[in-house]
């Protein structure tokens, strides 16, 4: 049963790791495997007020979301073989998993659920800083790692948003 704190652990450690260096460290080169996320997922966050018009597409596509479920089914996937040794682990990291698909997809469908359920990731996206909040299901990395920063209910969201209605 220890397993299953480990594995919530250990999922939220690959979003944060996965996010930072993967997918803005090699996302941000173009031509890289990884540059759907920041040429694509971000580029269209920010023109939509978060909302990614990709999750409307079925995710049986070369497209962002497709590329982003296929990684993390093969992520998913790679643990597998620790099933016998590590049922519950293995269990939880899979749950982790379709968590975090879900979560996101929903989160890029429904900007105001997103704002309420997940600041951290809206914080990611529509905030001043997209180099910081790389958490998607739990900000726990965020906060352990120093890279949470608020910025969905601040005095400057009120002001950016005040700014865009002009």
């Amino acid at each position: 049963m220890i397993g299953i704190p480990i594995g919530l652990v250990y999922s939220n450690a690959c979003e944060w790791f996965i996010h930072r260096h993967v997918l803005h460290g090699q996302g941000r080169k173009k031509g890289s495997a990884w540059s759907f996320h920041w040429h694509e997922h971000h580029r269209l966050t920010r023109r939509h007020g978060f909302r990614d018009p990709n999750y409307e597409r079925s995710v049986w596509g070369w497209h962002a979301q497709g590329k982003e479920a296929l990684g993390v089914t093969m992520l998913a996937a790679a643990h597998l073989p620790l099933l016998p040794i590590a049922p519950f682990f293995t269990a939880t990291v899979c749950y982790g998993a379709i968590r975090y698909h879900r979560a996101h997809k929903r989160a890029h469908l429904d900007p105001d659920w997103a704002r309420e359920h997940l600041p951290w990731h809206y914080d990611h996206h529509m905030g001043p800083n997209q180099e910081a909040n790389w958490c998607v299901t739990r900000p726990w990395f965020d906060h352990w790692m120093g890279t949470r920063e608020p910025y969905a209910g601040t005095s400057r969201e009120s002001r950016d948003r005040a700014r865009k209605k002009l």
